[in-house]
């Protein structure tokens, strides 16, 4: 998809507050920190359309963004983050698997891990229970940049093995400084939304 125009289109923590258009949702998923927000800005070519921050857990809702008028990209809390309250913790979790559970207009997930570390207890249980629900899914490894590129290869081996990853399941290394995986991340966006049922 050529992304001609994007803009924030809601910001909500419960259904009344989220789009009601039934446009197709693409859902980012990962742990605090590991890039979601700044990926997404690489991938709608803004500079800080989605508020990036060295912060964890800065994203504390569900926020949309409309693209083309055609799909919302959808960025949820980051999980794993131990600053915030218990309570507050349990309320984002409530959140995010109500809106995964139930949201009847998400086409498809990208799941982010950091490809610098083996995935993590939380990262394993969020791919676990994507897939257990049968959930288009994609795996993304962020912050390639920060690796030599010979040790590319060798991460998302690592990565594959430890999440058990199929030969079908797709996974991609990003980097948004290089804006490596942007082309190959739409693509599989694109096949999403082909085969969704909206």
């Amino acid at each position: 998809m050529e992304v001609k125009k994007s803009s924030l289109a809601a910001v909500g923590v419960t259904f009344a507050q989220y789009p009601s258009d039934n446009k197709p949702e693409i859902a980012f998923v990962g742990k605090s920190n590991v890039g979601k927000s700044t990926l997404i800005n690489a991938i709608l070519n803004r500079k800080a359309l989605a508020r990036t921050s060295s912060q964890p857990g800065k994203t504390r809702t569900i926020n949309f963004y409309n693209v083309n008028d055609k799909i919302y990209v959808v960025d949820l809390p980051g999980y794993g983050y131990a600053k915030a309250s218990k309570t507050e913790i349990q309320k984002w979790g409530v959140m995010v698997e109500s809106y995964l559970q139930k949201r009847e207009s998400l086409s498809g997930i990208i799941l982010l891990i950091d490809i610098r570390h083996e995935p993590g207890k939380n990262d394993i249980m969020m791919y676990d229970w994507l897939k257990h629900y049968h959930y288009p899914m994609i795996i993304v490894a962020t912050k390639a940049d920060k690796l030599n590129r010979s040790q590319i290869p060798k991460h998302l081996s690592m990565i594959r093995k430890t999440l058990a990853l199929s030969e079908q399941d797709k996974l991609i290394a990003f980097s948004s400084t290089a804006k490596t995986g942007v082309t190959e991340l739409w693509e599989q966006i694109d096949a999403f939304l082909k085969e969704s049922r909206i």
